[in-house]
C-alpha cells in the first residue's frame, strides 16, 4: 500500500510499505476513504531531527472495515466509520470518564501504529475506537458530507474540547486564539454553546471570513500587546470569560492569560510546542483564572457530533480548502506550512 513517511523536516515521502496485517483480536483493519494533513503534523515538519527509517503519518481518517479480529463484536467488514485520532476501549473507568486520549489501553496513531495518511490502517481496540455512521454510503455521497465527518476524527471535535473544558455559556464573551482548522471549530462550538460575543485573534482574512461564518463576532487581526489591547477594548476592559487556545505556543498562551476575564478559564488545546507555562500572579493566579484543556478525547462526543453533521446542523468540513491525492501529499504539506491552505484532504481515488 501507500503510505506517507516523514524522514527529517521538511522532507516527506510517499512509499510502497507493507499492507498492515491484525496483530491482536481486538484489532481492525480499515480501507481509508479519505485522511487529511493536521496543522500538528507542521511541528515536525518544522524540526524533526533525520531519520533512516521515517516515521509514518497522519491520525485522522474516515474508511471501510475490510476485516475483523476474532473479538470485535461491534463492527463487521463493509462498515464505514470514523476514527478518531486515539485508539481506547472505550469500557475503563478513565475512558466512562469522558477521557478516552488517556485510557490505560489506548494510544496514539502515528509511527507505533503506523500513520493513518495511508491506503490501509490497523485500528487497535477497534470496538472501543471506531463509529459507524449510519445510513452513509462513502462511494455515493456528498463530498461536503465526507468532509465534515472527516473533521469529526479530530478538528472540529477538538476545537468543541476546548469550548466543553471551558464550560462555555450563553451569554459569555469567548475568545478563540488561532485561526487554523480547530480555532475555526472551536469558534463554531462555541455558537452553538450560545455564546454571545466571539473574537476570533488571527490575520488570514480566508480563514477569519470562515470564522465569522461559523459564528465569530469579532476578528483581532493584531497580537501580542497589541492584540491583548484590542480584546480588552472589545470587552469593556474586562477580558472574556473563557479564552480557547488552539495554536500551543508561547506566544498564544501568552495572549490567552491577557485578555482571559478574571475568574475565567484559559482552555488549551493546541499541542503545547514549550515545556514550561507562566502560571504565577502575573499570568493565572492574580486572576483567578482557570487553566483546562488537553488531548480531545473525540470518542466522547462522536456519536452527538455525527448526527449534528448528518442533520446538517454543522458544516466544519468548509475548513478543507484543497484536496490531494497521494503522489501530492508533500506539496499538501508545503502548502498548509506557507499557509497556501487551511487544511488539506486527502483523496485515495485521485
Amino acid at each position: 500500500m501507500k503510505a506517507t513517511l516523514m524522514y527529517a523536516a521538511g522532507d516527506v515521502r510517499v512509499e510502497t510499505v507493507a499492507d498492515p496485517t491484525l496483530q491482536q483480536p481486538t484489532d481492525a483493519i480499515v480501507r481509508i476513504t479519505r485522511s487529511c494533513i493536521c496543522g500538528s503534523d507542521l511541528h515536525p515538519y518544522h524540526s524533526m531531527d533525520a531519520s533512516e527509517r521515517g516515521n509514518a503519518m497522519g491520525h485522522e481518517l474516515i474508511g471501510v472495515i475490510e476485516q475483523v479480529g476474532d473479538a470485535v463484536r461491534t463492527l463487521k467488514p463493509g462498515d464505514f466509520v470514523i476514527v478518531p485520532f486515539a485508539y481506547s476501549d472505550n469500557t475503563c473507568e478513565i475512558c466512562r470518564d469522558g477521557f478516552h486520549t488517556a485510557c490505560p489501553h489506548g494510544g496514539f496513531f502515528g509511527p507505533s501504529t503506523a500513520g493513518l495518511q495511508a491506503e490501509l490502517a490497523r485500528i487497535p481496540q477497534a470496538d472501543g475506537t471506531a463509529v459507524k455512521v449510519p445510513g452513509v454510503n462513502p462511494d455515493t455521497a456528498d463530498e461536503s458530507l465526507l468532509a465534515s465527518l472527516l473533521t469529526l476524527s479530530d478538528v472540529y471535535l477538538t476545537g468543541y474540547h476546548a469550548a466543553f473544558m471551558a464550560q462555555v455559556a450563553p451569554g459569555q464573551s469567548v475568545t478563540v486564539v488561532g485561526d487554523g482548522a480547530v480555532g475555526l471549530g472551536a469558534v463554531l462550538a462555541a455558537k452553538r454553546m450560545g455564546a454571545e460575543q466571539i473574537i476570533l485573534m488571527g490575520r488570514h482574512q480566508a480563514r477569519t471570513d470562515l470564522g465569522r461564518e461559523f459564528g465569530a463576532t469579532h476578528v483581532v487581526a493584531e497580537r501580542g500587546e497589541e492584540g491583548v489591547a484590542k480584546v480588552l477594548e472589545l470587552t469593556g476592559g474586562l477580558g472574556s470569560h473563557a479564552v480557547l487556545e488552539a495554536v500551543g505556543h508561547m506566544p498564544a498562551y501568552e495572549q490567552s492569560y491577557g485578555v482571559v476575564r478574571p475568574g475565567g478559564v484559559i482552555s488549551r488545546v493546541g499541542v503545547p510546542q514549550y515545556e514550561l507555562a507562566p502560571v504565577g500572579f502575573g499570568s493565572l493566579f492574580g486572576k483567578n483564572a482557570r487553566l483546562a484543556g488537553g488531548p480531545a478525547p473525540v470518542r466522547a462526543y462522536l456519536e452527538d457530533a455525527i448526527q449534528d453533521v448528518l442533520t446538517g446542523e454543522i458544516n466544519p468540513g468548509k475548513v478543507f480548502d484543497r484536496t490531494v491525492g497521494f503522489d501530492a501529499i508533500p506539496e499538501g504539506y508545503q502548502a498548509m506550512d506557507a499557509r497556501e491552505a487551511l487544511k488539506v484532504m486527502i483523496d485515495p481515488s485521485l
